[in-house]
């Protein structure tokens, strides 16, 4: 798979680590855990999104845009990391976002807020959940065409065959750690919502023949809605690359429950989850994303559903500034539903 024939940018200097979390290892009694930290790609502070805006964005330059079109939830790390990549690119950014939640938009809040606010966005809009956000955005960018503007609407979460590449070089990259480490992983584990990573890794590995078994956690939806949805973007990512063999359907595998009561709300097994990577190894995980997906994972070693020789790779996805917008529920002083 050659991804050199496609426009990219570049916003982080070299790999991120692999590093094994011998502590979490030893308190679940299971396998050797290791985690991929793609918390520490660039941009303001990085994450997933990261890899797909270097593909995005390329396109974006190549097409002549002069503004970035996104959608996301209320604390949207991809609305974030996609107005630091304009920001970087000096590039306008509209950002419309999705109130899933009823009253959860506080144009004063933290987090991710602070962040559109701090980085200058030039505009946002809040849409009541449900709304049809891509509709929404083809709006926005007919806006700008009557204003002499060219908008590119980027799909939320940055999912499309173009974002996925992003995880298609993820999957080159692990593979060149594992073999420079010596350790041949069993097993990866990673978050899976809008689909773009997950099915980046999943047509990454398909087309190197990896024999990499992926199971992604459920942020948003259970395994029947979910599965589907990242098998079309594997699908496409696949096609765009080339790979001369289908993707199979069962290299798609998603687990569900972690995600309710629903998508971004807290639930007793994050905060578990958030605690013991934070107090166990010094990791932090994100609220809405990475605790939930790790919380998965700690339920899998649990419920016995791998070998205790097995590498198991978790793949960290970033979103950390979305942690300081749930203090209260991730230090115990509020409660949250038992889920």
């Amino acid at each position: 798979m050659d991804l050199s024939r496609f426009p990219r940018r570049r916003y982080t200097v070299g790999p991120t680590p692999i590093e094994p979390l011998h502590n979490l290892s030893k308190a679940l009694g299971g396998p050797s855990l290791w985690i991929k930290r793609d918390d520490q790609l660039g941009l303001f502070p990085g994450g997933n999104k990261t890899r797909k805006l270097e593909f995005l964005v390329a396109d974006a330059l190549a097409q002549g845009a002069d503004t970035l079109i996104t959608c996301g939830a209320v604390q949207s790390n991809h609305c974030r990391i996609t107005l630091a990549a304009a920001a970087k690119e000096g590039l306008k950014c509209r950002l419309l976002l999705e109130e899933r939640v009823p009253g959860s938009y506080n144009p004063k809040g933290n987090g991710n807020h602070f962040m559109f606010e701090l980085m200058d966005v030039e505009s946002i809009e809040v849409f009541p959940g449900g709304t049809d956000m891509m509709a929404a955005m083809q709006r926005s960018a007919e806006t700008l065409a009557r204003e002499g503007r060219k908008g590119y609407i980027i799909p939320g979460g940055g999912s499309n065959a173009i974002g996925a590449l992003g995880y298609v070089a993820c999957a080159q990259e692990i593979l060149a750690q594992s073999f420079e480490m010596g350790v041949h992983f069993d097993h990866l584990v990673v978050g899976s919502g809008s689909s773009g990573t997950h099915a980046g890794l999943v047509a990454g590995f398909h087309g190197m023949n990896a024999g990499l078994p992926i199971t992604g956690v459920g942020v948003s939806r259970d395994p029947e809605n979910q599965e589907p949805l990242v098998f079309k973007e594997a699908q496409a990512t696949a096609a765009l690359l080339g790979v001369s063999t289908p993707v199979p359907r069962e290299a798609v595998k998603t687990v569900g429950g972690y995600w309710q009561p629903k998508y971004s709300l807290p639930n007793r097994r994050m905060v578990q989850a958030v605690q013991m990577l934070a107090r166990l190894e010094a990791v932090p995980l994100d609220p809405t994303y990475t605790g939930k997906a790790m919380a998965g994972l700690i339920g899998m070693v649990r419920e016995g559903r791998f070998k205790s020789s097995d590498q198991v790779l978790f793949v960290h996805t970033g979103g950390l500034p979305a942690l300081f917008a749930e203090t209260e529920v991730l230090t115990g002083r509020t409660a949250v539903v038992d889920a």
